[in-house]
């Protein structure tokens, strides 16, 4: 994939750092794509090779959401044995989403593997103190608090983080419990919430940066009695509610019905925001690998499947919640494609007839990729997105070391860049140089392959760039 990512300029751009000024965001689960490109899968863009980050941000992506597995060990016996959504692979992935100029959603699982309506695990690590439950809050304190301090580290802060995926069911339940059915224990589950949002409170204020705290569940229909659950027992200190709306899992619940339960929510909890944080339309009801796909019904009004009828649904159920005062709607797993590689569960991809790519993982010709940029009414004016200068990152012959421009941008302090390799791991670094300013960055011995230079204002990421190196 070298002849991908040989592109040696950058142009990077960023929203403003005030959460207020993304009025609507239109957002895309891009978790998969770290381990599609592993396996293979260059995404394309009428025809042309093109990094899928810059795809999305291009046709009016706004908001990246990524999952975080505590530690998802299982990887280690499928493919190459590399793991993916755990803090490293995250890392990596935020740092992409944030030098296209997207806002980030992380989605804490608070499992080791998949969790959802039916299956909330807690991780293996915290097995012997999942009935001890002050100190499972601690754990669960410090693994999120850690978390987030980490990432703010490298300037990687999320602008939003959801506490647990689909929590209609208790969350960090025991092996046995989780395997015992239904079960929801509210004086358990509140105080593990709450400490959780605690952690990211306390996360902010020691960071002086905001980051939106949202519940997320699954389900228009089962919102309302769930919310009262978490608001009855004390669960109050959260800024988004965040549901999951698929029509072949959630019907007959229709667009109309999720408007209206948006509209309900809106009212009874003044100040918060309601989002849909997983949505999903197929646009052909064809495979394109060996793994069985995971949905299979269309609604009789956008029928048959197709590209069209993909991006129809779509912008209609998108105009009636922003009529009904949503703050944003996330397509789940929009790059999810085929590829040679296995999951838990058979070869290849669950979903890749209901991404926004063409078998040949070309964008479709209208599909549901420009959703995204279509003219919505009733939709507030988002903020200005901030451009920045381009940042010039040139290695010379040896590419032993990089000569790194950065131009036509106003600061007020000496800024920091730092090369990271696509672990996210930071490998090189120069400080103390200023605007307008030409810097050498002199390189150890790497390995082959692609590199992120990133530029810190104060520990705020201000730009990023790419580069491939390939040292003697």
């Amino acid at each position: 994939m070298r002849y991908l990512f040989a592109t040696l300029l950058f142009t990077a751009a960023f929203f403003t750092q005030n959460n207020t000024a993304q009025s609507f965001y239109f957002g895309a689960d891009l978790s998969y794509v770290n381990e599609m490109e592993d396996c293979g899968v260059v995404y394309k863009e009428n025809n042309e090779p093109k990094d899928p980050y810059e795809i999305f941000a291009g046709n009016g992506c706004s908001l990246v959401r990524l999952r975080l597995w505590h530690t998802p060990s299982w990887y280690d016996d499928l493919n190459a044995g590399n793991r993916y959504s755990d803090f490293q692979d995250v890392k990596k992935s935020i740092l992409r989403a944030k030098a296209a100029g997207m806002h980030v959603l992380l989605d804490f699982h608070l499992s080791d593997n998949w969790a959802d309506p039916s299956k909330q695990r807690v991780p293996v690590a915290w097995e012997g103190v999942v009935d001890n439950l002050p100190l499972l809050k601690d754990s669960l304190y410090n693994y999120i608090s850690q978390t987030l301090l980490a990432l703010d580290a490298d300037g990687l802060l999320p602008e939003m983080v959801q506490i647990g995926n689909e929590t209609n069911k208790g969350i960090l339940l025991s092996p046995a419990v989780d395997a015992g059915g239904w079960t929801l224990d509210w004086n358990r589950n509140s105080q593990l919430f709450k400490r959780a949002i605690e952690a990211v409170r306390d996360v902010e204020n020691s960071t002086g940066k905001s980051v939106k705290v949202a519940l997320h569940l699954a389900g228009p229909a089962d919102t309302g009695w769930l919310m009262e659950g978490f608001w009855n027992n004390g669960v109050t200190d959260f800024d988004v509610i965040g549901m999951s709306y698929y029509w072949a899992w959630h019907k007959p619940t229709d667009i109309d019905d999720t408007g209206n339960i948006v509209a309900q929510l809106k009212q009874k909890y003044p100040g918060k925001e309601v989002m849909i944080f997983e949505t999903g339309y197929i646009w052909t009801t064809a495979g394109n690998d060996n793994a069985n796909n995971i949905i299979s019904e269309v609604h009789p009004s956008y029928s048959p499947a197709s590209p069209e009828h993909q991006k129809e649904w779509l912008i209609d159920m998108t105009q009636e919640v922003i009529n009904r005062g949503a703050s944003g709607v996330i397509y789940w797993e929009p790059a999810w494609v085929s590829s040679t590689c296995w999951t838990q569960w058979g070869q290849g991809s669950h979903q890749e007839h209901a991404t926004f790519f063409d078998f040949n993982s070309n964008v479709l010709p209208n599909g549901g990729m420009g959703w995204m940029s279509h003219d919505y009414e009733n939709l507030t004016p988002a903020g200005e997105l901030v451009l920045m200068k381009k940042l010039e990152i040139i290695p010379d012959s040896s590419h032993r070391s990089l000569t790194i421009t950065y131009e036509g941008i106003t600061v007020n302090n000496l800024l920091e860049a730092k090369l990271l390799d696509s672990s996210g791991r930071m490998v090189a670094s120069q400080k103390n140089w200023s605007e307008g300013g030409i810097v050498r960055m002199y390189l150890p011995g790497l390995a082959t392959g692609i590199y992120y230079v990133t530029v810190f204002e104060k520990n705020q990421l201000i730009a990023a760039g790419k580069v491939w190196l390939n040292q003697p």
